[in-house]
Formats: structure tokens, sequence, C-alpha cells
């Protein structure tokens, strides 16, 4: 077990050593065929964690993850953290030329990665200079049954260090690594059991991402603190998730709206037996109107909680509860406990309630600095505060309604358009499986709104323009419809405008 390394310092890896004297007698993780009780998954953090030492790794020094979710992606994570290594988790979508970027920017000394992600590794210049190992490489270190435990002084950490670069998902612009600490994570963990009622009791299914901050850090490392039993599984495959829903038991899931969509398309979610299944968790954007009363019909004793923040943060900052969505539908909540947010306009003035301004934030769960990135970091922290580049309402209350990013904004014809306004129209059609609306450059209207939707059933460009029409303003509705079979999406679900805008 590890040692408190300060008497007033707490490490992640402090936290998982506690879980594990609480939790003894308790299963932790369990994945594929392999089950960890809460012992065993800190004596396999400790081992891996020598053993990352044994590579000639120093305090400080970067490990890239690059691989899905896992047993060993979790491990990986707490073992740099005990070790007072960085960990850089990476999306294993990304290939040679993104993945390039990511290693050289951090300078990453050993990547980890899936056996059959390897070669993407070794076909980049900074992938073939560092160390390199696979996960399966680690499974009998990992397992090992001869662990001494740690020994006192062994690993010199304080809640002050670097435990990660989160790099930000890049939808907007080229990644950047937000160097998270020891302190600030921890800060964001006890946000998160305040506020999701967590329980030592789940049962939690974790399929998003796991380089993801949000899978790892609002819901995986929280539920591990707590002494829950959590199931880890590759991807969100709808149906297979329905059968370990029913199959475990489970009662609490998150996934991004996307998720829940596929899955109150699949006629499996309203066969099988899931009265387990008591908290639903979303984020990354609102949950369609049409899809959250579908699901809350069927199973009238689950709850949904909308999470909403970045990256930068942890990244939970504000939290919609369950007992607030019918009195504040389209909220995105208030603040968490260990945040401060305030609505500013460009000049940076706090505005008055219900009047639109960027959300900006302070906290202990703030990042530390972009890493290598001074300029971005100055830009974004600036007149003591951290600046979001998210449009937001809020009301008297403090609670929040997510206008758009401020990036993603359309100006046509020199008036401003919150393209989620338009896409909320267009959901409203019984059709529309999923849609997006970009501004796209034109000569006359500056940009041209402009809607991508995937269709599940029959439905016209002249369908949706009237709809539109009906509900908005004549400006805001789109000058083009694009009907397609899918959304280009990142690995947590989220669209990526960038790309439609690029087509």
């Amino acid at each position: 077990m590890n040692h408190i390394t300060a008497l007033n310092a707490s490490t992640i890896a402090d936290a998982v050593a506690r879980s594990a004297r609480r939790n003894a007698d308790r299963v932790g993780v369990v994945f594929a065929d392999r089950t960890w009780t809460y012992p065993q998954l800190d004596v396999a953090v400790t081992a891996v964690a020598r053993h990352l030492v044994s590579l000639g790794l120093s305090k400080g020094e970067r490990v890239a993850a690059y691989g899905k979710n896992s047993d060993l992606y979790l491990i990986v994570f707490l073992a740099a953290a005990r070790a007072g290594l960085i960990h850089v988790p990476v999306n294993y979508q990304l290939k040679e030329a993104e993945l390039q970027y990511i290693l050289t920017d951090s300078g990453a000394g050993v990547v980890i990665a899936d056996a059959d992600l390897m070669e993407h590794v070794e076909n980049t210049e900074a992938g073939r200079a560092a160390q390199r190992l696979t996960m399966d490489d680690l499974v009998p270190v990992a397992t090992a049954a001869d662990v001494e435990p740690v020994a006192d002084g062994e690993f010199d950490v304080i809640d002050t260090d670097a435990v990660q670069l989160l790099y930000t998902s890049g939808t907007t612009s080229a990644p950047k690594g937000a160097v998270m600490t020891h302190r600030s994570l921890m800060h964001e963990y006890l946000s998160c059991l305040d506020v999701l009622d967590f329980s030592a009791e789940d049962r939690q299914v974790h399929a998003l991402p796991m380089y993801h901050s949000a899978q790892m850090h609002v819901f995986l490392l929280p539920s591990l603190l707590k002494g829950s039993y959590n199931v880890i599984v590759p991807a969100p495959v709808p149906a297979e998730l329905i059968e370990i829903f029913a199959a475990e038991r489970i009662t609490s899931f998150f996934a991004a709206p996307t998720v829940w969509v596929a899955l109150a398309n699949t006629p499996a979610f309203f066969e099988r037996d899931l009265s387990n299944l008591k908290r639903a968790y979303y984020g990354a954007s609102i949950m369609p109107g049409p899809v959250l009363k579908k699901l809350r019909d069927h199973l009238p004793g689950l709850g949904f909680y909308n999470c909403f923040g970045q990256s930068e943060l942890g990244p939970l900052c504000t939290v919609l509860r369950p007992e607030e969505h019918d009195d504040h539908p389209g909220s995105a909540g208030r603040p968490v406990l260990f945040v401060d947010a305030r609505v500013v306009d460009p000049m940076g003035e706090e505005v008055a309630a219900g009047e639109q301004g960027e959300i900006v934030y302070r906290s202990p769960q703030l990042m530390r600095e972009y890493w290598n990135k001074p300029e971005a970091t100055e830009e974004a922290l600036r007149d003591g505060w951290f600046h979001s580049g998210d449009l937001v309402v809020a009301d008297d209350q403090g609670f929040i309604e997510v206008v758009d990013r401020v990036k993603d904004v359309i100006n046509t014809g020199g008036v401003l358009v919150a393209s989620r306004q338009v896409e909320d129209a267009i959901f409203e059609l019984d059709a529309v499986a999923e849609v997006a609306v970009v501004g796209m450059p034109d000569d006359k209207w500056i940009e041209a709104i402009t809607a991508f939707v995937v269709p599940k059933g029959e439905i016209t460009e002249e369908q949706v323009v009237d709809h539109v029409k009906g509900r908005l303003a004549p400006f805001k509705v789109p000058k083009a419809v694009h009907f397609v079979q899918e959304l280009p999406k990142n690995t947590s679900g989220k669209i990526l405008k960038r790309e439609l805008r690029d087509r």
C-alpha cells in the first residue's frame, strides 16, 4: 500500500491506497475475464509504477497511453501517478500525423499502446525515438504475486506535482495539453462525489473512451474512491451494453447523448429488465427532448444528470440534477462544489441575469497551464479567470443554458445565430436521428446556415426547412439541408463540426 508522501498532501495514488484499505473485501474493477479487488488493484499499481521507474524514467517524465479501454489502461494511469510521472492519454483513433503531434508536443519518453495499435506508433518519428511497450507486456507485471509494499520515501510525489497532460479534443483547433496536477484532479473528484450521488453500492459501466477526461475523471476515478463495482468495456456498443446492464445489474451509466439516442433506438432496451438502472449521466451536448422523454417514460425511476464542463477543469463544471430537469429544461445546471463561475461580455464585464455572455471560471480544479504554450495559457488565463469559449445565459438562480461554443456561432448576414437553437428545432422531427448545424462560407450571407441531417425515416429538405420556419425567425432557417449516413464524431461522441465545414 502506498504511504502518504507528506503529512498534509493527498495524491491520487494516496487516495487509491486509502480506498483499498477501506474496501479490502470488495471487487473494484472487472474487465473481460480479469477481476480486481481493491487491494489487488492497489498492488498492481505499485508493481507497474516500479516497472516504469526501472525503465529509467524519473519524476516529471511523460508516459503516453495509446489504447482502448481496459483494466491495464487504468492501471497505467494510476501507476504513473504513483511514480511521479506525467500520464499522456492519446485518442486511439489518431494515426500517424496526429499521433506524431501529441508525442512530439508532450515529449513522451515511453509509449504504452495496444498491440494492434503499435504499428502506428512505430510509423512516427517520435514513436520510434521513445521506449515502447504494449498493454499486454504489463499483464504479468500487474498480476505478479510477490509485490512488496511501498517503502517509506520510495516515491517522491506531492499533490502540486503534474500528473497528466490532458489534451483538448481539438474539434476547433490543434489540441493543447492542459497540465493537471494531483491537487486539481482531487478537487474535481470531490466535486463529482458531492453532486452525482455516487454510492459504494453502485455498479457502473465505463464504456466511453478513458483517454477522455469525462469517463476517467468524472466517473471511474470518483467511483473507485467511493468503493463501487466497476465494469470496463472497450467501446459503447448499444446491444452489448444492454446485455451488460441486465446481467451485471448495473445501477448507473454515463454516455454522450448520441449513445443514449442509439440505446433508445435499440428494441432490446425496452425488452430487457433494466429496473436496477437508477442514474443516467450525459454530457457534451443537451439530450434531445424526445429521447429524454422516451427513456424516462420507460424507466420512471431513472434519474438523469446533465454534466457540463471542459478538460481544463478536469472536466466537471456544472450539473443539472434529476429533480431540476423539469423546471429547467435545456439547462446545464449550476456550478459544482469547487467551481466559481460568472458570465461576462467581450470586455470582461459581468452581464445581467438572462443576458448572453462567455462563461469564465476559477477553481482549484483548474489546470496549471497549457504545456509548452505560454501564449495560449496567457490568452485563456486572464483577468483572474479561465476563459472557456462557451456562450451561455444564466438565470437569477445561477442555472446556465449553453448557447454555443464561441466558434460555433454563425454569422449570417451580420446577425449571430446559435447553431444549437436550430439543431433543437430540427430534432423535433420524428424522422431525424441526428443533426448538426454549421455556418458555411457564403458570398452573400458571410456564413450560410447549413444543416447536416442523419434521417431515420422518410424526410425531405422542404420538410426540414418548413418546420424550422414554423419555429424560428426567418434568418435562422437553414439555407441548405444535406442528408448524410452519419456525422463525424470523436470517440467521446462529440460531433466534429470542423470536419463538416471542411466538406
